[in-house]
């Protein structure tokens, strides 16, 4: 709980006297019970405050006085009570209503908190901070859009400081990479997906993936285990998925994956990957992959991508090395978050490829190519889907189209 959280320095021209008889004048008192609350006595003051509404019920001060200390102690309910009783005492009471927007932001209630700064801007709308605060609430309920839209507000009457830059930070552009980030309020994520594969000549393929991540505000760390069944073979794999955050714009996504039959998957692969935020929406990456097969196998990225509005274009170039032949690949990816949310989005891709191989049988070289189309939807705050749909073409071969279904659940 943050220790910044004050009482106001003077009561507003409402504010109840003290009754004559008392033996301890009223200011005297109150300022001896914000010096218990603000000393690290939070008992004592409670206990002073308690005193001080027994003389003066309905003081406002006195209610936002310990309706602090109460949000100090995490006690939700009794700080809630003794705030909107303040804010409905005094609506034009802006310390009030900026303690009660606090106290929902820190109790896990953002969509109350951002209705409570809005109260706040209204009256004081020059103020840059409500804007900032209002911003982290609208991120947690994943309304990048609207909290990138008070953060320029908050720029434009000269916010600057580290609240500015943490709120920028967390704005960075990672819709291509909704794991890096915090689960706007959630801190574990489940997931089941499958895959089935229609290669155009022989069997089917199917593919299944069972994860769960947790987040913290370094990043993110996933188990996941994978069944993959292909020409008639059968091989499980499980891996370590990770993304961390560095300095300023930017994290990296480190990943390790085991299979030890190795039938279908690599022995041992790895990846690692660098973003960097460019500003202005751009945001650039590089990565390797690091695949054990027989012969190693080794893919270098590079990709520069823009999220703009309610809009993510990513351009993606891929270096393929392995033992005697060589790859590259192009994918352009657009995915529009047409809800105005993190959640929920179509997507569409465009790929193409050319491979060197001397030993292949078309001359020693061959081209591929595909596209897929994808939507995402979370139809309650913690139950979320995916439907997927992708055809690939290559060379001569015949043409492989792929469904892929995914659940996902989080808390």
């Amino acid at each position: 709980m943050p220790a910044a959280f004050q009482v106001p320095p003077s009561p507003p021209a409402i504010s109840t006297p003290a009754p004559a008889a008392a033996t301890t004048n009223f200011d005297d008192a109150y300022a001896q019970a914000r010096a218990l609350a603000n000393g690290g006595h939070p008992a004592e003051a409670l206990a002073a405050y308690d005193a001080l509404l027994t003389r003066a019920p309905g003081n406002v001060d006195v209610l936002l006085g310990r309706g602090i200390v109460h949000a100090r102690l995490e006690h939700w309910a009794e700080a809630e009570s003794d705030l909107r009783a303040a804010t409905t005492t005094a609506p034009t009471y802006a310390d009030a209503w900026s303690a009660l927007a606090d106290m929902y932001l820190w109790s896990g209630r953002p969509a109350q908190s951002a209705d409570a700064y809005a109260r706040l801007i209204a009256l004081r709308p020059g103020d840059p901070a409500p804007y900032l605060a209002r911003g982290r609430a609208l991120r947690a309920l994943g309304r990048d859009a609207d909290a990138r839209a008070d953060l320029d507000k908050a720029r434009a009457l000269g916010a600057t400081g580290k609240a500015a830059d943490a709120l920028a930070a967390a704005l960075q552009p990672r819709a291509g990479n909704p794991d890096a980030a915090l689960a706007h309020g959630y801190t574990w994520a489940a997931g089941l997906s499958a895959t089935w594969t229609d290669p155009g000549r022989g069997p089917r393929w199917n593919d299944e993936t069972v994860s769960v991540r947790h987040y913290t505000n370094a990043g993110s760390l996933a188990f996941e285990t994978l069944r993959a069944h292909r020409f008639g073979q059968h091989d499980v794999a499980w891996a370590l998925d990770g993304y961390v955050n560095l300095w300023s714009g930017a994290y990296a996504n480190v990943r390790y994956q085991r299979a030890a039959a190795a039938r279908l998957f690599p022995a041992n692969a790895g990846r690692v990957e660098l973003y960097q935020s460019l500003g202005n929406g751009w945001e650039a990456s590089v990565s390797d992959d690091v695949l054990g097969f027989a012969g190693r196998v080794n893919i270098y990225g590079a990709s520069i991508a823009k999220y703009t509005g309610d809009w993510y274009v990513q351009l993606r170039h891929q270096n393929i090395v392995s033992p005697g032949s060589h790859g590259t690949g192009e994918r352009v990816l657009a995915r529009w978050f047409y809800a105005g949310d993190a959640d929920t989005y179509l997507e569409a891709t465009l790929n193409s490829g050319r491979s060197d191989d001397p030993l292949s049988l078309v001359g020693g070289q061959s081209r591929s190519g595909g596209g897929t189309v994808t939507w995402a939807r979370y139809w309650t705050p913690a139950w979320g889907t995916r439907v997927g749909a992708s055809l690939a073409r290559s060379g001569g071969a015949a043409d492989q189209r792929a469904l892929t279904f995914a659940l996902y659940r989080r808390w």
